[in-house]
């Protein structure tokens, strides 16, 4: 047995000690990613492969904190429904031996190809003492995974402007014929950066150019790019550290966004406008896309963020994935929408149409913590008017989605959610027809927004009492809701046996 099937078959075994006790934390997620227990972070190798879609992420599957990263592995014939896979790959070799850091996947003549970073840390400081080389593993079935003997693949930085040890997160693609990857960087003097590589094989990679660069309040250090080509236009995703609050804007640690332009193959320069948020919530990191069968772009990001509390840690898990999102663009800007396939785990709906009223109003079945609501609100007289979710009155407890019609923004306020988080967040949002559209996903710890179809988006996680599931409405003047629908939504993430026998020799 190899060194690395070795520490992939320990990783499992640690994994299978813990996810019993884990599965009965009343914060488990019923229809988001996250690991059978443990840490996660970022989604890697989000890929389509014969036919069903695969999900990687950043693990450390021996704590509920960070550690020692492996990738992590669901797959999914429908984006709603995961099933649990092996680890793919662990930390084994002296390149990667401190870590498995973030990557993409891609298919090349039927096999699977992971392209990630391998860190080693050459000292105590964990932010200037580490070597970062970008490294190939591939499978023939998209489950059991071999890394290339002649890792790494991209080795040493280029000359220039380039900082020779943060190097990392690859994101790979193919355009023509030749295949493309760029590559998370900042400068010697912490500007943030991307940049970018070309090969015929996936095996050499020759150094293109730095396709972009921060200016201004842009941080200093671009993490987990990926560009992609959208309804004519090329993107540039991209999660920025450093960046400085500015008004509500930039208000986590790290900011996670884009910017829209066209990629120069030749030049290797992509040419792109300003920088705007993919999620206006507290909780929305490191997004990667894959493309379907569908031709359809589908983004995923990491539910959490850095040094934010994670009261699930506790329970020996930390972290989760959002719901997948469909991405298109409109008037230059990009909007998400749950993908569809979502509906499938609708349960019991019901429905009111055109209710009017002032102050405070309660729905008579709906209510929960584990739900969809769609709902259209018109102001009518009000100024000031939203929606109380998982509230408990006698523990205090609610979160809160208001709007404001004279500032024009749309408010979630996390302080009295439960366990361990607060602050609130704004979003610029501007009534359709004197009407607010909100489609919210509420799961057993978190929630997600989606605003006037997808315009904006609100991601958070929050963690109440199991008792707080009461919704309520409010408005300071009269409001109508014109279209009210709410189903309970089903469990989606199974957690099937992990057996260190599922694996090849």
């Amino acid at each position: 047995m190899t060194q690395h099937k070795q520490a992939v078959e320990k990783a499992i075994q640690s994994i299978n000690q813990a996810k019993e006790e884990v599965s009965k934390n009343h914060w488990r997620l019923n229809y988001h990613v996250a690991s059978p227990a443990y840490w996660i972070n970022d989604p890697n190798g989000f890929s389509y492969y014969k036919g069903e879609y695969h999900l990687f992420y950043q693990y450390h599957p021996y704590t509920a904190q960070w550690g020692p990263m492996h990738w992590g592995h669901v797959k999914s014939k429908d984006l709603t429904h995961w099933e649990h896979l092996p680890v793919a790959i662990a930390p084994s070799e002296e390149y990667d031996k401190d870590g498995c850091f973030s990557g993409s996947a891609i298919e090349k003549d039927g096999k699977l190809y992971l392209m990630y970073t391998g860190n080693k840390w050459t000292g105590d400081n964990h932010d200037t003492d580490l070597e970062q080389v970008q490294c190939l593993a591939i499978s023939e079935d998209g489950i059991n995974f071999e890394k290339l003997a002649n890792n790494p693949v991209i080795g040493a930085a280029p000359e220039g402007d380039i900082h020779p040890n943060h190097i990392r997160d690859p994101k790979v693609w193919k355009h023509g014929d030749e295949y493309y990857c760029v590559i998370g960087n900042k400068t010697k003097n912490e500007v943030g950066q991307v940049l970018l590589y070309r090969s015929a094989d996936l095996l050499d990679w020759e150094f293109l150019n730095v396709a972009a660069k921060g200016e201004g309040n842009f941080g200093y250090m671009w993490e987990c790019p990926d560009i992609f080509h959208l309804d004519g236009q090329d993107v540039l995703m991209m999660s920025p550290q450093g960046m400085k609050p500015e008004g509500y804007l930039y208000h986590n640690l790290h900011q996670s966004g884009y910017v829209v332009g066209e990629l120069d193959y030749e030049s290797g320069k992509l040419d792109h406008g300003a920088f705007q948020l993919l999620d206006y919530g507290f909780d929305f990191y490191a997004p990667q896309t894959t493309v379907d069968e569908k031709g359809r772009r589908v983004m995923v990001a990491w539910m959490a963020m850095w040094e934010s509390d994670m009261p699930e840690q506790k329970f020996d898990w930390a972290g989760a994935m959002t719901l997948p999102r469909q991405l298109f663009i409109k008037n230059g800007e990009i909007i998400s929408k749950p993908m569809p396939e979502v509906e499938t785990l609708r349960e019991g709906l019901t429905e009111y149409e055109h209710v009017s009223f002032e102050g405070n109003h309660v729905f008579e079945g709906v209510s929960g913590d584990s739900l969809e609501l769609d709902v259209i609100i018109e102001a009518k007289d009000a100024t000031r008017f939203g929606l109380k979710m998982r509230m408990n009155e006698e523990l205090g407890e609610e979160t809160v989605l208001s709007y404001d019609c004279n500032e024009e923004f749309l408010t979630l306020d996390r302080n009295k959610s439960g366990k361990g988080l607060d602050g609130i967040r704004k979003a610029p949002v501007t009534l359709c027809d004197n009407e607010l559209h909100l489609r919210i996903f509420i799961d057993l710890s978190s929630i997600e927004v989606f605003v006037n179809d997808g315009e904006k988006v609100m991601t958070s996680r929050i963690y109440p009492d199991s008792s707080s599931t009461g919704i309520e409405f409010f408005a300071d003047g009269l409001i109508s809701i014109k279209k009210l629908k709410k189903w309970a939504l089903g469990k989606s993430v199974g957690v099937s046996p992990i057996a260190a026998s599922d694996l090849t020799e």
